[in-house]
């Protein structure tokens, strides 16, 4: 027989759980550079931009195209990272809470 209150409160856990596992992403960093290191974004799990680092050499660079896309590269890379932890981050929160369903993508609950 279907235990509607079981699994209202099993719904409730797991919802308690990911906004946890949501406010905690804050306090995960990750960096990652491009052009060698020479330019390095830093960002937190919640995909919000913290830093930007610039090699000094770049500052006097007369290719404005080249930094721009050291830049973009930095975060982009930055920001996958950023998504890969916060989705372990949620996984490790949820684990055991939630079926193993084929196909569940968790990025739908805001991460």
């Amino acid at each position: 027989m279907f235990d509607m209150f079981g699994m209202m409160g099993k719904m409730k856990e797991v919802q308690a759980k990911l906004k946890e596992a949501q406010d905690n992403l804050q306090y995960i960093t990750v960096s990652a550079e491009s052009g060698a290191g020479l330019v390095k974004a830093t960002v937190n799990g919640q995909r919000k931009l913290l830093k930007i680092e610039i090699d000094e050499s770049l500052m006097n660079a007369s290719d404005r195209d080249m930094v721009n896309d050291l830049v973009v590269a930095a975060v982009n890379n930055a920001m996958q990272s950023a998504a890969e932890k916060a989705q372990e981050e949620l996984k490790k929160h949820t684990e055991g809470l939630l079926p193993n369903i084929p196909g569940l993508d968790l990025g739908s609950f805001g991460l």
